[in-house]
């Protein structure tokens, strides 16, 4: 049986327009909407999962291995971006105010991490909200370095194929250099061997969800 339910909210964009947000929605085991408040994790697919049909989201990342009876600590939020999108800051930012009235969300412990387009939109939403966030994961995502003093204090870790001919290896390496010249935290780990796909190892890896709650306070 799924651990992860389809869902959907309705928000409307400046005038007149109403747009249907469809997600998958996992609540860690033992949620309890009367006790704690829970760490959550905003996750951002890639291009080729656009469209309506949520479980095309399944195919890759932390929905994958929720999929797979993998359990995370975190309450997890997958949106589908509609076809030929490309993800809206707006309408995540709003995604993520419906969940903190939603459900028992730990306001100071919000991630974002996506893969490919999903890691580009996680640069863009920190950027553009980066006291939202306790910390993001960008994965051979793509992203203009002159935005780097917006997140200088934000912890990142950034994960990318040395071998990628889909996202250059380069859109990391130049944000990650830029990071580091303002004295930021990040991480950076460049996968010698990998071509575009360096998110199966980075979500594979155990050390990425203890890094992340390390910064839930």
């Amino acid at each position: 049986m799924s651990q992860q339910k389809g869902m959907y909210f309705k928000v409307e964009v400046k005038k007149n327009v109403t747009l249907e947000v469809r997600f998958l929605l996992y609540l860690p085991e033992g949620y309890d909407k009367n006790k704690d408040k829970y760490p959550l994790m905003l996750f951002l697919h890639g291009m080729g999962e656009r469209g309506d049909m949520l479980d095309l989201i399944k195919k890759n990342g932390p929905p994958m291995k929720i999929e797979q009876g993998y359990k995370y600590p975190f309450i997890v939020v997958s949106p589908q971006c509609p076809d030929e999108e490309l993800w809206s800051v707006e309408v995540l930012d709003m995604l993520l105010d419906e969940m903190v009235s939603r459900y028992r969300v730990k306001e100071n412990c919000i991630f974002v991490t996506g893969l490919s387009m999903g890691g580009a939109g996680t640069w863009d939403l920190a950027m553009a909200y980066p006291d939202r966030f306790a910390a993001i994961v960008p994965v051979c995502g793509y992203t203009d370095p002159a935005g780097a003093s917006k997140i200088k204090d934000l912890p990142v870790w950034v994960f990318h194929g040395a071998k990628d001919d889909v996202v250059a290896p380069e859109q990391s390496v130049n944000m990650v250099n830029a990071l580091k010249a303002l004295g930021s935290p990040v991480k950076f780990t460049l996968y010698p061997d990998a071509n575009h796909d360096a998110w199966t190892e980075t979500y594979n890896n155990p050390e990425l969800v203890d890094w992340m709650m390390g910064y839930c306070q």
